[in-house]
C-alpha cells in the first residue's frame, strides 16, 4: 500500500518528507478488535494493530479490512448503513514500479460498497461500484440518494445509479478544471449543508480554473507548486468572475445543479475537508510546513486563513516580521483582513473531520468535532463553545493506537512498532449514530513516500461499550419516514430527508415545526432550514424566529433567510443582536452591499464592538470591504479621540480597516512615545497594508523616528515593501555596488584560466581546485557551473574540495551543480549504532547551523528542528538525512535565476510576482524584477547537501540522530 502522503503533505525537516510518527498519550481503556471472519478470502492481519484506545463508556471493533478493499482515503455511509470507499491504489504511480506493490490497476481507482447485511458489527461483503479511468488518487466521496460524488482533481464527478443495482448507468462531471492532478493538496470531499446545498474544498495545489453550469468562473493560484511532475506551473494574483482574488486551498459551496459556485474561505494550504454543523457553522483543519502549527479551525464565511501573502504571491516565510514566532507568522496571525488560526495542534497531519449531533453515543458526545490526526495516530475531540462572535476550542485525544503518555518518549526507538502505522484518513457518522474511523495503514505519514506494498487498509466502528447500535429502516415515501431521514445522524442521509419535504412544500409545515421543540438541538436548527424553503408560510415562520428568546434560533433563522436571499430586511434588527455570533452573520451579510444600504448595520456593529473580541473585528472588516474610508468616518465620529489616546475600538477597527484616509492618524499614533510599543507596533503594521504613496512617506518619515522600535520597525517595512507592494511607489536607492577585494580579484584572474580552452586541461583544473578552496573562488565556480561555463571533468575534479570550502553557504548551493561522490551509507547500519548525543550536538553545530535552528542555536532558514523528535522516527530521520532529494518540501525548492545582465541568484522562491525575491543559502533575500529574468529553473534536489558530500561518518550520523531525538 502506498503511505498516506495523500493526505496533507506536511512541511519537513532539513527539507525532508513528513514523517509524522509523534503522539500524545491517552488516558484510555484497551478494547480488543474483533476480525471480521465472514470475508471470503482470509484477511491480511498486520501484527500488533488489533487494538485501539478508547474512552472508558466507548468500545471499538474492527469492522472490515483488506482485501475487501484497499488504501482508503475517504468514505461515506449511505442511508442502509453501508459504507462506501474510495481507493487510491493508482496513488503516484510515478514513484513506484507496479510490480513492487500492489497490483496496478489499469482502469482506474475504485469505489467500494462495504455491507454489515447480518447487523453482528461486520462488514461480509464487498462489491466494486465503479472503476473508472478518470479516477486517480480520489480523496472524496459522497453519497447522496442514488447519486454518488467523487472528488478526483480536476474532476468533481457524479455517478448515477437509476435502476438501484449498485453500478452507475451515467457519469457526470459536474465541474472541472481543478488543480492538483494525483496530489494531496487538491479537490477534497463533498458534504451536504442544512440548507441543502452541497459543500466541499480543494488545497493549494492549483491552478484553479473552474466554470460553474451557469458560466461563473473560479481563478485561483499561488506561487506554490511542486509535490507531483503535473504541478508545474502556477500563480497568485488571479481575479475570478466576482472581481476577487482567492488563493491558496478554498472553501466552497456549489447548488446541487452545479449552478452557484461560491467561494466560502480561502488562503489554506491543504484543509482536507471542511464540515458543517446543522446551525450552518463550519469547521475545518489545515496542515503546516513546519514542525509545531497544524490547526482546527471555526470558518468564518469569507476568512483568510492566511497560509500565503493575501495575493497568493509570497510564502509566509518572506512575509515574517522581527519577533515572530513561527505560529503567528505561519498563519500570518498580526496581518489585518486575516481570521484568527483556531486550536494550535502542533506536530502532525490533519486529514477527516466530521461534526457529530447524534444521541447513540450518549449526550457528552453530541456536539463534538472530531478531527483525524494521521501523523500522531489519533483522533482528537472537541466540544465547541462560543466565545464572543468565535468560538473556543479546548482539544482532547479521544481515540489512539497508543494506549498512554509514557510510550510517546520512546517509540522512535522501534522501528518496527506498527501501533503506529494507524493513519486515520477519515471518520464519519452512520446512521446507527456509530463513528466509523478509515485506517490508511502505513509506517509513514507525508513526503509522498509508500512503503506498505500489500495496501492494507481497515475500517473500525466506535459504539457505546455494550449497547448494540442498528440501522433504522428508513421510508422516504411518508411525511414521517422523511421526518426520521432528517433526523440522521448521518449527515449525507439528512438531505434525503430535507429534499424530500421540500417537495411537499407548504404541506409538510406542520410536522416540520414539531422539530422546533425537539430534545435534540440540532433537529431543530435542521427544521429552521427546511422551513425557508416551504413557500411563504414556511418563510413567515421563520422570519418569527428572529425574535427569539433563543439565540441560536436567531442565528439560524438569520441564516437561513439569507440563503433564499430574504435577510436583507433584518440587517438594521439584528445589527443590534445580544448575541455576538448573530451580529457576525450581519457583518458578513454586508459585505456586497452599497455604503448606503449597510449604513445603519454597520453604525450599529460599530457600536456594540467591545475592542476585544477579534472574529468579530474582522466580521466587521468584511463588512466594510470597499468601503473603508467611509466606515473608518463611523469610527472616528464614534470615538473622538487624538490618535494618541485612542481606545482599543479605535485602534483595532483603524487596524483592520487601514484606509487612506487614517495614514495620518496612524503616522501620529505610530510615532508617539504616549502610546505603548504594542500599540505603535500595530499603528506601522496598518501602515504596512496601505497600498499608497503617501503610507510609503510616512513609513520613511517615521525610520527617522528618536524611538529605537519605531525606527527599526519601519526601516524593515520600508525594506520589505520595496519588494512587493511599494516597489514602483517611491525611488528606492539602489543598493552600493560589491566592493572587489585584491583576493576576489586573484578568484578572478583564476577563472580566466579555468575558462581558457587553450590552457592544458591539468592547469585548468589546478586553477579550479585552488578556487573551490575559497569562499569567493567557490562562489564563481558555482556561477560558471549554472552558466554552463564549467565542464564536467572539472567540476567532478574540484568536487571533494569543494565541499570542504570555508563559506558554509558555498558549501550547501555547490551540492546542486557540482557531483556529490562519496560511499552509499545505509539506514539499517547507522540505526543500530550506539549514538553519542553530546557529539552528535558538536556534528550539528559543524555542519547543520548555517541553515537550521535547535533550540536557540543555529540559523533561519531551513525549518527549526527544535521539536524535530515529535515527528521522525529514528530510521525516518536518518532516512531523511541520508536522501534529502527523496523528497523535497513543499516552499523549500531551491531555484536559480539568471538575469538579462548575466547576473546569477540561487536559493528559496520567497516572492513570485512583478519581483521576484529569492532567499539564499545565508539566508539573504534577492530582490529581482521578473521583467529582467532571462532564465528560472527550478532544481530539482534539496538545497541540503547528502551527508557524504560533507564527509560525514556513519558513526557522525548515528549521533546526530541521537542529539535530535533526544528530550529536552
Amino acid at each position: 500500500m502506498n503511505a498516506i502522503s495523500l493526505f496533507p503533505q506536511r512541511g519537513l525537516l532539513l527539507f525532508f518528507s513528513a514523517l509524522l510518527f509523534f503522539f500524545v498519550g491517552l488516558n484510555k481503556s484497551e478494547n480488543q478488535l474483533n476480525k471480521p471472519e465472514k470475508s471470503g478470502s482470509v484477511p491480511f492481519q498486520p501484527a500488533d494493530t488489533s487494538k485501539l484506545y478508547v474512552p472508558d463508556d466507548l468500545e471499538a471493533t474492527l469492522w472490515a479490512e483488506a482485501p475487501m478493499f484497499y488504501n482508503p482515503t475517504n468514505m461515506d455511509i449511505d442511508a442502509k448503513g453501508r459504507i462506501w470507499i474510495t481507493e487510491a491504489v493508482n496513488y503516484r504511480d510515478f514513484n513506484t514500479k507496479p510490480a513492487e506493490r500492489l497490483s496496478h490497476r489499469q482502469k482506474g481507482d475504485r469505489v467500494m460498497i462495504l455491507e454489515d447485511k447480518d447487523g453482528d458489527g461486520k462488514a461480509e461483503t464487498s462489491k466494486v461500484f465503479v472503476e473508472d479511468t478518470l479516477l486517480t488518487s480520489p480523496l472524496g466521496i459522497a453519497v447522496i440518494g442514488n447519486k454518488t460524488i467523487v472528488s478526483c482533481a480536476p474532476n468533481l464527478i457524479i455517478y448515477t445509479d437509476s435502476d438501484g443495482d449498485d453500478k452507475p448507468d451515467s457519469r457526470e462531471v459536474l465541474l472541472t478544471g481543478f488543480g492538483g492532478f494525483d496530489h494531496d493538496h487538491s479537490l477534497h470531499s463533498l458534504v451536504a449543508g442544512p440548507d441543502g446545498r452541497y459543500y466541499f474544498n480543494t488545497g493549494n495545489a492549483g491552478p484553479h480554473n473552474v466554470k460553474d453550469k451557469s458560466g461563473w468562473t473560479l481563478r485561483s493560484g499561488s506561487l506554490y507548486t511542486g509535490g507531483t511532475p503535473y504541478n508545474e506551473s502556477n500563480q497568485g494574483n488571479q481575479k475570478s468572475d466576482d472581481g476577487r482574488i482567492w488563493v491558496g486551498g478554498l472553501a466552497l459551496r456549489i447548488n446541487p445543479d452545479g449552478t452557484g459556485l461560491k467561494v466560502l474561505g480561502h488562503n489554506f494550504r491543504n484543509s482536507f475537508e471542511v464540515c458543517l454543523d446543522s446551525y450552518g457553522n463550519m469547521w475545518q483543519n489545515d496542515n503546516d510546513d513546519q514542525v509545531i502549527t497544524c490547526r482546527v479551525s471555526f470558518l468564518q464565511e469569507n476568512g483568510n486563513a492566511g497560509y500565503f501573502s493575501a495575493d497568493g504571491t509570497r510564502y509566509w516565510q518572506a512575509d515574517r516580521r522581527p519577533g515572530q514566532d513561527i505560529f503567528t507568522t505561519h498563519w500570518h496571525q498580526e496581518d489585518p483582513g486575516v481570521m484568527p488560526a483556531g486550536d494550535n495542534t502542533g506536530a502532525g497531519s490533519p486529514t477527516g473531520i466530521v461534526f457529530y449531533e447524534g444521541d447513540a453515543l450518549g449526550k457528552d458526545y453530541r456536539g463534538t468535532l472530531l478531527s483525524c490526526e494521521a501523523g500522531r495516530n489519533l483522533i482528537f475531540a472537541y466540544r465547541p463553545e462560543q466565545t464572543g462572535a468565535g468560538f473556543k476550542l479546548t482539544r482532547r485525544d479521544l481515540i489512539s493506537s497508543f494506549p498512554q503518555a509514557s510510550e510517546r518518549y520512546e517509540w522512535y526507538e522501534t522501528d518496527q512498532d506498527t501501533r503506529k502505522w494507524f493513519r486515520p484518513s477519515d471518520i464519519t457518522v452512520g446512521p446507527d449514530g456509530a463513528l466509523y474511523i478509515a485506517d490508511w495503514y502505513d509506517p509513514v505519514v507525508g513526503g509522498h513516500a509508500m512503503k506498505d506494498k500489500a495496501g492494507y487498509g481497515r475500517i473500525y466502528r466506535i459504539t457505546p461499550k455494550g449497547k448494540m447500535l442498528t440501522t433504522p429502516k428508513i421510508d422516504l415515501k411518508t411525511t414521517p419516514g422523511l421526518i426520521e431521514a432528517l433526523k440522521s445522524p448521518a449527515v449525507n442521509v439528512r438531505l434525503l430527508g430535507f429534499e424530500g419535504l421540500k417537495a411537499k412544500g407548504e404541506a409538510g409545515i406542520e410536522e416540520v415545526k414539531q422539530l422546533l421543540t425537539a430534545e435534540n438541538p440540532f433537529h431543530q436548527a435542521r427544521a429552521i432550514w427546511l422551513l425557508s424553503q416551504l413557500g411563504e408560510k414556511g418563510v413567515a415562520e421563520v422570519d418569527k424566529l428572529t425574535m427569539s428568546d433563543n439565540a441560536a434560533h436567531r442565528l439560524t433563522a438569520f441564516r437561513a433567510l439569507r440563503s433564499i436571499g430574504k435577510s436583507d430586511g433584518f440587517l438594521e434588527q439584528m445589527s443590534n443582536d445580544p448575541d455576538a455570533a448573530v451580529r457576525r452573520e450581519v457583518a458578513i451579510a454586508l459585505r456586497d452591499l452599497s455604503y448606503d444600504q449597510a449604513f445603519k448595520p454597520i453604525f450599529n456593529l460599530i457600536q456594540k464592538y467591545d475592542g476585544k473580541d477579534p472574529w468579530m473585528l474582522e466580521a466587521i472588516g468584511t463588512a466594510a470591504d470597499g468601503k473603508e474610508n467611509k466606515v473608518y468616518n463611523i469610527v472616528k465620529e464614534s470615538y473622538k479621540a487624538s490618535p494618541e489616546y485612542w481606545s482599543s475600538q479605535h485602534a483595532n477597527l483603524s487596524w483592520r480597516l487601514h484606509p487612506l484616509n487614517a495614514i495620518n492618524d496612524l503616522k501620529i499614533r505610530a510615532g508617539s512615545s504616549k502610546v505603548s510599543q504594542t500599540e505603535r507596533k500595530k499603528a506601522l503594521t496598518a501602515l504596512g497594508f496601505i497600498n499608497d504613496k503617501k503610507s510609503a512617506e510616512a513609513m520613511v518619515a517615521l525610520a527617522k523616528s528618536t524611538l529605537p522600535d519605531v525606527a527599526s520597525q519601519a526601516s524593515w517595512w520600508l525594506n520589505f515593501r520595496k519588494t512587493n507592494d511599494w516597489a514602483d511607489l517611491l525611488n528606492w536607492a539602489e543598493s552600493a555596488a560589491q566592493q572587489v577585494t585584491p583576493a576576489y580579484r586573484q578568484m578572478l584572474q583564476k577563472k580566466k584560466i579555468v575558462s581558457d580552452k587553450t590552457q592544458t586541461l591539468a592547469e585548468r583544473i589546478e586553477a579550479a581546485k585552488l578556487m573551490a578552496a575559497s569562499a569567493d573562488g567557490g562562489n564563481i565556480l558555482i556561477d560558471m557551473r549554472v552558466q554552463g561555463q564549467l565542464q564536467d571533468t572539472i567540476a567532478k575534479s574540484v568536487s571533494e574540495i569543494i565541499f570542504k570550502n570555508p563559506d558554509a553557504s558555498v558549501r550547501v548551493v555547490a551540492s546542486q551543480f557540482f557531483p556529490r561522490n562519496g560511499k552509499v551509507l545505509k539506514t539499517d547500519f547507522i540505526a543500530r549504532m550506539k549514538p553519542d548525543p553530546v557529539q552528535g550536538k558538536k556534528v550539528f553545530e559543524t555542519y547543520c547551523t548555517a541553515c537550521h535552528k535547535h533550540s536557540q542555536n543555529g540559523a533561519d532558514i531551513g525549518p527549526d528542528l527544535t521539536l524535530v523528535h515529535k515527528k521522525f522516527d529514528k530510521g525516518g530521520l536518518l532516512d531523511a538525512i541520508i536522501n534529502p532529494s527523496a523528497s523535497i518540501v513543499f516552499g523549500y525548492e531551491s531555484y536559480t535565476i539568471v538575469t538579462k545582465s548575466g547576473e546569477t541568484h540561487f536559493g528559496f522562491l520567497m516572492s513570485d510576482g512583478a519581483n521576484v525575491v529569492l532567499k539564499d543559502a545565508a539566508g539573504k533575500q534577492h530582490s529581482i524584477k521578473a521583467s529582467q529574468i532571462k532564465t528560472r529553473e527550478k532544481m530539482p534536489n534539496s538545497l541540503m547537501p547528502e551527508p557524504v558530500t560533507l564527509g560525514l561518518k556513519e558513526q557522525d550520523l548515528a549521533d546526530l540522530t541521537g542529539y535530535l531525538l533526544s528530550f529536552k
